[in-house]
């Protein structure tokens, strides 16, 4: 059996444009014992993405190889098992996606419940970009009554899945994003302020217009001038989530200056950087469950934006990174 994968066939500088990937077709091994094969039903990329497919390690995943399938999140329907656990037409969540059909050992694969939520929730809501929403906001936020949170790359994946947390967490919400559509989809999922960052004048004097009274969490997406940003308005003991810093991720060497580090001391604001799969996976379950009952109750909408078919992740890949989505980018094959 053959697999049609995605490939990376150069290195980006800048921007990852489509021309760098390359649609191969693949021998399957036969199924080892404690195997299974799945059928890929949903496709996902994100920005960590970006970081791999440099040359040299940036990061906590090794750089992707060169004409080898790429790897990423994905559900898939089980068409073959050699593992008494797996039966066909079970439904699987995993990390062999950008391709049509997966196999690997069964213990890489985590099963989703039938009947349950729709499967494609679990590369959204409640897979890794709602967790790490939910734990920058509650397990290093601490939110309390009255709070005020700040989000940078508000209308992404993380970023819109934080902005209705914040909201359903009783927290008063301000969120950045670029352009007055991503900002009335802000408004629109409950932010009480939206920050265009793109229009004339100083990032940090709309957040202070926006945050007369300071900041008391920050969920960062970006990095770069939204961090400086946040550490001007930072309130004493302010808690900064540290989960992604996009604004650097095209670049080789970050060039962003910062002016308002000093504050970190000065304001004893805690700032922490976290893998929420590998520091927090033991509280996976029990967001599952809440994230579930907002969605069940209209709390929460998970956002998304959605194309169709294995031969537009490369065109999905660019969008990505110019910026031209919203919400959570997924594929419906």
């Amino acid at each position: 059996m053959k697999t049609r994968a995605w490939t990376l066939i150069g290195r980006p500088v800048g921007l990852p444009t489509r021309d760098l990937f390359a649609l191969g077709e693949f021998d399957l091994a036969p199924l080892a014992d404690g195997e299974i094969r799945v059928r890929n039903l949903w496709l996902t990329v994100g920005p960590a993405m970006r970081v791999r497919m440099s040359a040299e390690s940036r990061g906590y995943l090794p750089p992707y190889d060169l004409a080898t399938p790429l790897s990423g999140w994905a559900i898939g329907e089980v068409v073959h098992s050699r593992c008494g656990k797996w039966a066909i037409g079970d439904l699987a969540v995993h990390q062999y996606g950008l391709r049509d059909v997966g196999q690997g050992p069964s213990t890489e694969f985590e099963k989703i419940p039938i009947p349950g939520p729709d499967p494609e929730h679990y590369l959204n809501a409640l897979g890794s970009t709602g967790y790490t929403a939910y734990v920058g906001l509650v397990e290093i936020g601490k939110p309390r009554p009255g709070d005020t949170l700040f989000v940078s790359g508000a209308a992404g994946a993380v970023g819109s899945t934080a902005i209705q947390i914040g909201k359903a967490l009783g927290l008063n919400v301000i969120g950045s994003a670029g352009g007055e559509a991503k900002c009335r989809l802000l408004r629109e999922l409950g932010a009480d302020v939206a920050i265009d960052y793109k229009t004339p004048g100083l990032l940090v004097d709309k957040l202070a217009a926006a945050a007369p009274g300071g900041i008391d969490i920050y969920l960062d997406n970006v990095g770069g001038e939204h961090l400086d940003a946040a550490l001007a308005l930072a309130n004493p003991h302010a808690r900064f989530a540290i989960s992604g810093m996009i604004s650097s991720y095209n670049q080789e060497r970050a060039s962003d200056t910062m002016h308002h580090l000093n504050r970190i001391v000065t304001q004893r604001i805690r700032v922490e950087g976290y893998l929420p799969f590998t520091d927090h996976l033991d509280g996976l379950s029990r967001y599952r469950d809440q994230m579930w009952s907002w969605i069940q109750a209209g709390t929460f909408r998970p956002w998304q934006t959605v194309r169709e078919g294995l031969d537009c992740v490369p065109q999905v890949v660019e969008d990505l990174f110019a910026g031209r989505f919203t919400g959570k980018p997924l594929i419906r094959l």
